[in-house]
């Protein structure tokens, strides 16, 4: 595509050059002829060349001199030709009214000269302006009525005007298929013509269409045939293009390729200060993130979206990001936020509508009142004639209407008579019906209270059987891990005892047998504090406390283990203060950085940091260790053991991320972890900054 444009383009400057010189040879031409029709012809190719180098001012100077010349000579064929290129002008200017003005006098001419081709041209030239003024049934009748002639004629520079006309008229009338159509026609005759800037807007106009038809891949294509056509300083529509292709490949479920031309849209945009194009690639950037699950930055997208669009006033893109909204809260479960977002989405959509309808009743009360004038003549003009028949009709109603009345009467007391009979009936059949249902209705009760208490039994055996189950497997855990631990650590002392080991070899051991009792002291704090909860005895005590005091106190217990595998810490805490039980928070925190520091590597990084997000603080850790495949993250939160070992074989019980999950409803909160292998894991946190139900 780029090549055949190069081409077009050295095309164009050669036809250019050309052009040059033949105004020149017809001027001289023109100097030195007589005041004849022949002088007017020659005028004629001088006007036409300057209408297609777009000097307007220069062709109307020679507009004037030929009118004059031609007037003379009662040259019919020239002064039509002529009023036809001065009524292009005037259009080429905005100035309709001479311009349709100049349109009718020229084809009064054809007509009279019985010449069909220039019949067609003004019709067709007539049907643009209609277009442009919004009169598109109008501007479509003249422009089909030219087509056939200038097909058979085979004039290109006109049929390309003639299929634009139509594409333009049948878009705005949304007849998509049949705009598609001409478009493409256009799009044909630019390219033999070498029109670099309309086959620039055809490919984008095409484009349009399609993305409107939902046929994304259709839109892709001509998207990307104005993207290779385009110097790269026409920025506005080199980002709007760049963010409908990332539109399209997203409603093409394409996520990645969405990505890199959204991302470069909405960089365009704001590097140009185009806000309407900022604001379109906000919307789109912020229905892709939620699309990839990543809510956070969705949230920080749609939120600078809302505000650019109600600044800007655009309903349009306000309606898409209102709707965005609702669907993120409900992502994130917050359904009264959502209600919220869903029901300005709906009241604005509805204005919107409401505000066309009332527009195109307007515009068709203005289309009728142009006949009430006409009207109005013929009831003036037999005004005395209607007024008896009037008379006359009036009578003959008024005593229908009584006859009718009488009628209407009788009826009436019939129907009241009716009435009363069946009402009688009525009652005595609902009196009986409600001792029925008061008898059914006791019956009801009776049967639920049964099943309630069926309800309860089973209960209480589930509830006994989960106990059963809580202590299997807790006895389960203590006989194999915990065993582990205090056997390892009972082996040293005996040696210790026995005399077995130097005092060099006991100091060099320390550590091991330090880490195996730290192992034995965390696996019984986290199997007490599951079998606690499982147990159905474990209660939140919440109070409001500042959170960065739990991340000094916890961080100072990992300092040995990170020291030793080489780990660093970065703590962008900031003070800040939840509503939650805090012994429970601290469980949380603590298991978390356990986790992070048994499954990072020698020069790894932990990062924790905390930030108000939907007026909630959440709590974010995270690491550059191994990360944790899909399979395992879809485990990790359920009620069962699940564990790996770490970097250094770190042994855990597996139920630390149960125990988490357990703490963090209690406390009316959420947690949830992502993560890629190789890369590292950011489990999250989000808890309440007051009282979630409302107490003090």
């Amino acid at each position: 595509m780029r090549k055949l444009i190069t081409l077009l383009f050295c095309f164009s400057a050669l036809l250019g050059f050309s052009q040059s010189e033949e105004l020149d040879n017809l001027t001289i031409q023109l100097a030195f002829q007589k005041p004849d029709t022949t002088k007017v012809n020659t005028s004629l190719q001088i006007i036409k060349l300057l209408y297609h180098t777009k000097d307007y001012n220069k062709a109307l100077q020679f507009i004037r001199e030929s009118e004059k010349l031609s007037n003379d000579l009662n040259y019919d064929a020239g002064i039509a030709e002529i009023t036809y290129y001065k009524a292009l002008i005037f259009a080429k200017k905005e100035d309709y009214i001479n311009a349709i003005d100049n349109y009718t006098k020229s084809k009064d001419l054809y007509i009279a000269l019985a010449d069909t081709l220039g019949i067609a041209k003004i019709n067709n030239s007539i049907g643009l302006i209609e277009i442009a003024r919004g009169n598109y049934d109008k501007g479509l009748q003249f422009s089909l009525s030219a087509i056939d002639v200038l097909e058979k004629r085979d004039l290109k520079e006109e049929l390309c005007d003639a299929y634009r006309n139509l594409a333009t008229a049948y878009d705005k009338m949304e007849a998509y298929d049949q705009a598609i159509t001409f478009y493409k026609k256009t799009l044909d005759l630019e390219q033999s013509l070498g029109k670099e800037e309309e086959i620039i807007k055809t490919n984008k106009n095409l484009g349009d269409l399609f993305y409107v038809k939902k046929e994304y891949q259709k839109a892709i294509y001509y998207f990307n045939n104005v993207l290779e056509s385009i110097d790269t300083s026409d920025t506005i529509l080199r980002g709007d293009v760049l963010t409908k292709i990332g539109s399209s490949y997203l409603s093409l479920n394409n996520l990645d390729q969405a990505k890199e031309y959204i991302t470069k849209g909405l960089r365009l945009n704001r590097r140009i200060n185009n806000d309407h194009g900022t604001l379109i690639a906000l919307n789109t950037s912020g229905e892709l993130y939620l699309r990839e699950k990543k809510p956070i930055v969705a949230e920080r997208l749609l939120y600078e979206a809302t505000t650019l669009a109600r600044t800007l006033q655009d309903e349009e893109q306000l309606i898409k990001n209102y709707g965005l909204r609702a669907k993120l809260d409900s992502v994130e479960s917050n359904f009264k936020l959502a209600y919220i977002w869903q029901r300005r989405h709906f009241d604005l959509k509805n204005k919107v509508e409401k505000r066309q309808q009332q527009n195109a009743s307007a515009k068709e009360i203005e289309k009728k009142s142009t006949i009430v004038p006409i009207e109005n003549q013929v009831l003036n003009s037999n005004s005395n004639i209607e007024n008896q028949a009037l008379i006359s009709k009036h009578e003959e109603e008024k005593k229908a209407s009584q006859k009718k009345i009488d009628r209407l009467n009788l009826i009436f007391y019939s129907l009241l008579i009716a009435l009363l009979v069946v009402s009688t009936f009525l009652i005595l059949i609902y009196l009986k019906r409600n001792n029925s249902i008061k008898y059914t209705k006791e019956l009801e009760d009776k049967n639920k209270q049964i099943n309630i208490q069926n309800e309860a039994i089973l209960d209480q055996t589930k509830n006994l059987e989960d106990i059963n189950k809580v202590k299997d497997k807790l006895f389960s855990i203590v006989s194999h891990d915990l065993k582990d631990s205090l056997t390892s650590i009972k082996g040293f002392i005996d040696l210790l005892k026995d005399g077995s080991l130097s005092k060099d070899e006991f100091n060099h051991l320390i550590p091991e047998l330090s880490e195996n009792a730290n192992n034995a002291s965390l696996l019984l704090f986290n199997l007490l504090n599951w079998s606690k909860s499982q147990m159905q005895s474990l209660e939140s005590k919440p109070s409001l406390f500042d959170v960065q005091e739990v991340f000094l106190d916890k961080l100072k217990l990992i300092e040995q283990k990170t020291e030793k595998k080489n780990i660093t810490i970065e703590d962008n805490s900031l003070r800040d203060f939840v509503y939650a039980d805090r012994s429970m928070v601290e469980i949380i925190v603590q298991n978390l950085l356990t986790n992070a520091v048994k499954f990072c590597k020698s020069g790894d990084t932990i990062t924790i940091q905390n930030h108000i997000s939907n007026g909630q603080c959440l709590i974010s850790i995270g690491d550059t260790g191994v990360g944790i495949s899909k399979e395992n993250q879809d485990q990790l939160f359920k009620n069962n053991s699940f564990t790996t070992i770490g970097t250094k074989n770190e042994k855990g019980t597996g139920l630390g991320l149960t125990i988490c999950k357990e703490l963090v409803e209690l406390n009316h909160g959420k947690i949830w972890v992502e993560s890629t292998e190789d890369i590292g894991s950011t489990f999250y946190v989000q808890l309440p900054k007051t009282n979630p139900t409302g107490g003090v």
